[in-house]
Parts: C-alpha cells; structure tokens; sequence
C-alpha cells in the first residue's frame, strides 16, 4: 500500500477523474446486486406457482435495463481510470527524460544504458498498473466486497454470511505472506532485467567488432547466461504469483461447501427459502471477483512498488549545480567574440583521487586559433569538457570575456560553444536535419552553406536523395570520414563564438583537412578555436600550441618553436614527416 502514498501527489492532481471513476464503479456494484434479487424473487414465485407472464417480461426487461446501465458505466469508469493512468505514465517519462537531460557525464559513468531504458520502459509500465488496474482492483474489490456482504447480511442471513467467511482469515495471511515475497522478488527481476537490456545493448552496438573479432560464440554465452539469470528471477516471481489464485479459488470452494451445508440445514428448517439461498449462492459468487482483486492488487502494488523505488531513486540523483535563468550581472545574449582564459590548479574525476589536470594555465584571445596535443590519456579531451561544465571546476578555473563560467546557466553558456567529439553523433533522420540538429529553423541554403565549409558538400549531392538522403541509425551508412564532415557542418551551422574541435579531423584525407582549415580560417567574423589532434597538420597554423602530458603542459609555443625544441612535440614531427615522405614514395 505504501507506493499509493507515495503516489498520493498524482491522485489529489488527478482526482476529478478517479472521482468520476470511483462514482462509476460504485454504481456498478449496487447495479449488479439487483439481478440475484430479482432471481431468487423469481424462484420463490415458481415454487409457489404464482409466477404470471407479465410478471416474468417486467422482471426480464429490468435485468436487460440494468444491464445495459451497467455496460455504460464501465465504459465510463474505464475511460477515465484508465486515462488517468496513462497520464501518470506520461509524466514520470516526461520528469525522467528531463532529469536525465540535465545529469552530468559523471552520472552515465555510474548508470548503464540498458538499466536506464528499463526504468523508463518497464519500470514505469509497472507504475503505470498501480495507478490503473490497482487501483480498479482495491475500489472495485472492496466496494463490491462490501455491497456483497451488505445484503447478504441484511437482506438474507447475517449466521450463513458468518459461516461462509469462516476460510478468509487463513487466505488474508497467506496473501501477507505472498506480497512480502513477491516484493523482493520482483526488483531482483527488474534489476536482471536492467542487466539484460545492458547486454543486448552492448551485444548490438558492437556487432562489428564481435564479427571481425570472431568473438560471437564467446558473447553469446555470457548473453545467454544473463537470459538465464533474468529468466530465473522471473520465475520466482511466476512461482508466488501462481500462489495466489489456488489460495482464492480453495478459499471460494471452501466457502461455498459451508454455505451449501448451513444453508440447506436452514432451508431444511423453514428459515431460509429456496429463493433466499439461491440469491445467497448468486452473491457468493459474486465475491470471487473480489478475492481475485484482493489477490491481484497485492501483486500489482507490490510490483509497482519496487518499480517506483526504482525510479524515484533515479529521480533523486542530485542535480549538478547551475547559476539562475540568467547568471549575475550576465547579459544572456551570447557575444560575437569571445576570449577565453583557463587557470586550473588541480582536477579529479569523482571517487577517484588521482589527478587528470593539474597547474593548467592559458588564454585563448577572442578569434585566435589553440591547438592542444598530447599522448593519449593526457587530459585534451577532459580539458574541453571542462569548458562545457561536463564537470565541474573550481571557482573561477574557466572564463569567457572575464566571467566564470560557473555563474552562467548551462543553456546560456553552451550557446556560447560549437563542439564536435571524437566520435560524432548522428541520427536516424536525414542528412539536413542531422546538420541543423542544433538549429532547426536553419534554411536550406544555410545547411548547403555549412556543409561546403565542412567539405561535404559534394559528397551529400552524389547521394541520390542528396540533402534530404537518410543516415540509418549512427549513421550506418556513411563513411567515418563523412560523418565527422557531417558534424563539423553541424556544429559550424550554430555560428557560435568558440568553436571546439576535439580530434575531429581524424577519419578525413590531409588534403580534405586542409581544406576545412582553411574555410575556418577564412570566416568572418573568426570564431574562438580550440583543435584537439593527434596530427600536426591540424595546429601547425594555430597561434599557440600546448603539448599535454600527464595532465600537465609540458610544452607550449607556435608550430615553428616546437617543432625545433626537443620533446613529444618535435619527436611527432619527425615521425610525422618521415611518414609523409614514405606515402609520397621518396
């Protein structure tokens, strides 16, 4: 019960609708007291002979009129409980979707793919039930409950009602007993669940690798080892589930022997007619519904339970910190032209203590060009997501035009940046909306525009839809080096101040990467650039170059300075060089 407390902000928004809901219901139960009433009337006036055939065609058109009520208001009940459950699924995939947005990289890195598709999937499926069919099962089943053994106390017996409910104290502990265990149960199976979603995921988005690898007997045992721990978890939520319904059925035929044994002794006795027990066997029945219900609704909250536990977990994940809606004292337009200046003395990832940067100190003036290079694992691409609060820095380690980029709303400040990964993103849409992703309103020449300074503007129009040609999922079906031209395009659509290139020319030929260089270097106005890369060719045109090792600035200067002091810098050049001289066949 206790996730419908929990759920109690939803109801009292919503309870117009469940009131409407709960009215609806509430006259089908009295409604459907009237036809056993009417039966057992009917059974005693044959018995004394006195039954007409007006009579009979009267008590025949009301149970049709009746009936045909009833079919309209469980149409209403339906309607609105059941609308009003799938707006509660609405939301929470809304409130989900929207945490997630906002979480930084350091939150993916604890939370797996495949885990957080089934909180948002099958999670909020489960919560989705609590709010429909359990609460159907619990108003339903005690209102008819309730109704039930109203007149079957009053109206016909109070000593058979007693008799027959003599079995229910056993079935209620047991079902206790069921919903504790079940409880348990279904969250050890959501979380197996979570687990083979991250499989599946892994398994598809390196099919590949694990081709080329030869490694598909190897991935398919440890994927089958998953199906086989999520299927065992599911069948021990199977197991308790199957207990319930044995449980309600004995309880039932228990009841209905004790009835049939007591009521005859009555009617035996003249205290109860043959009309009287029928009705009372008729409402007997009729709480079978109830018992299932019962039954029912302690699985659907139990599961629904654990799923919202689930979810409101995520739900706390703290949110980074963030400045107002527009900063203090920060004009929330984004500049023309923007410098940039870096002072950070020291940055670790969370839980772990070892330093990624540290004594990181530069300015980039507003139109000027910073290559930074490095070994891998040297920090080039930790440093760019600082300048995005992918992570937070210390006070005042970024700034733009002088501002901490800490007082600037998350929005506002990545306004300010055009960034383009190592691995570009694309989507399965077609190639113009994938280039104006971050501005949809853009027109066609302005896409067409971008897509030239990109250097892949003759590559779209070969394909035979051109511009309006679909990627497929990733991008499947183009080259690495089409893709990054692609996002490159994407990014310089934005038109933004800074513009971050993080070894984004890697899959592109020299003289295609020339090429795009110098369309950036030809803009105007220029933006702010920053280039990550493993090639010199990419930054020996910068203003400045720092060489990254170890997370600290081992060297820095211009392409001419460095190439000439020993060091990783000069040691790349040279490798480089003899690399070019050997493709040019010299």
């Amino acid at each position: 019960m206790r996730v419908l407390v929990e759920l109690g902000w939803f109801f009292r928004r919503e309870w117009r609708r469940y009131a409407v809901a709960i009215g609806a219901l509430a006259l089908v139960a009295l409604l459907t007291m009237v036809p056993p009433r009417m039966v057992g009337e009917l059974v005693d006036a044959i018995a004394a002979k006195t039954l007409v055939l007006p009579d009979l065609l009267a008590q025949i058109g009301l149970i049709v009129g009746v009936a045909l009520a009833i079919y309209g208001l469980r149409v209403l009940w339906r309607v609105y409980l059941f609308g009003s459950s799938l707006a509660l699924a609405r939301e929470l995939r809304l409130q989900l979707y929207a945490h997630l947005d906002q979480m930084p990289a350091v939150f993916f890195r604890h939370y797996r793919t495949g885990d957080l598709m089934a909180r948002c999937t099958q999670d909020i499926e489960a919560v989705q039930m609590t709010a429909g069919e359990g609460v159907l099962s619990m108003v339903d089943g005690a209102m008819t409950a309730v109704v039930v053994l109203g007149v079957m106390t009053l109206l016909i017996s109070w000593e058979l009602t007693l008799i027959a409910l003599i079995p229910w104290p056993v079935m209620a502990w047991l079902m206790y007993q069921y919903g504790n265990r079940l409880h348990a149960a279904f969250g050890a199976a959501q979380a197996r669940f979570s687990a083979l979603n991250d499989a599946v995921h892994e398994a598809i988005t390196g099919i590949k690798l694990v081709k080329a690898s030869g490694a598909q007997a190897l991935l398919t045992e440890g994927f089958r080892q998953q199906v086989e721990a999520a299927t065992a978890a599911n069948l021990q939520v199977a197991r308790i589930d199957a207990a319930y319904d044995p449980t309600i059925t004995l309880t039932m035929g228990a009841s209905f022997l004790l009835s049939i044994g007591f009521g005859g002794y009555l009617v035996f006795h003249d205290q109860l007619s043959l009309g009287q027990l029928t009705s009372f066997m008729m409402y007997l029945g009729y709480l079978l519904w109830p018992m299932f219900a019962f039954g029912w609704m302690l699985s659907i909250l139990e599961r629904g339970s654990a799923s919202y536990q689930r979810i409101t977990a995520l739900l706390a994940e703290p949110l980074p910190p963030d400045a107002g809606a527009t900063g203090v004292g920060i004009d929330p337009a984004v500049p023309a032209r923007v410098d940039i200046e870096v002072r950070l003395p020291l940055f670790c990832y969370e839980q772990n203590p070892l330093p990624v940067l540290q004594g990181i100190a530069f300015r980039v003036p507003a139109g000027a060009t910073l290559g930074i290079l490095g070994p891998v694992a040297s920090g080039k691409s930790t440093l760019l997501q600082l300048m995005l609060r992918m992570y937070e820095t210390p006070p005042g380690a970024v700034k733009l035009n002088g501002a901490a980029i800490e007082t600037l709303p998350k929005a506002l400040l990545r306004r300010h940046f055009a960034w383009v990964g190592q691995e570009p993103l694309l989507f399965s849409a077609s190639i113009a909306d994938n280039i104006a992703l971050g501005k949809p309103q853009a027109l066609r020449h302005e896409i067409e525009a971008a897509a030239a300074l990109a250097a892949v503007d003759e590559d779209i129009r070969r394909f035979p839809a051109g511009y309006d040609s679909m990627v497929g999922e990733k991008g499947v079906t183009l080259s690495g080096g089409q893709k990054q031209r692609i996002a490159i395009a994407r990014a310089l659509l934005l038109n933004a101040p800074v513009l971050l290139l993080d070894d984004a020319l890697s899959a592109v030929d020299g003289e295609t990467e020339a090429r795009i260089l110098a369309h950036l270097r030809a803009r105007k106005p220029r933006a702010t650039t920053i280039i990550v890369s493993h090639r010199l060719t990419a930054v020996e045109c910068a203003d400045e170059i720092l060489v990254l090792e170890a997370g600290r600035i081992a060297q820095r200067g211009t392409h001419a300075v460095l190439s000439q002091q020993p060091g990783w810098y000069r040691q790349v050049y040279e490798y480089q060089r003899l690399e070019r001289l050997v493709d040019a066949g010299c």
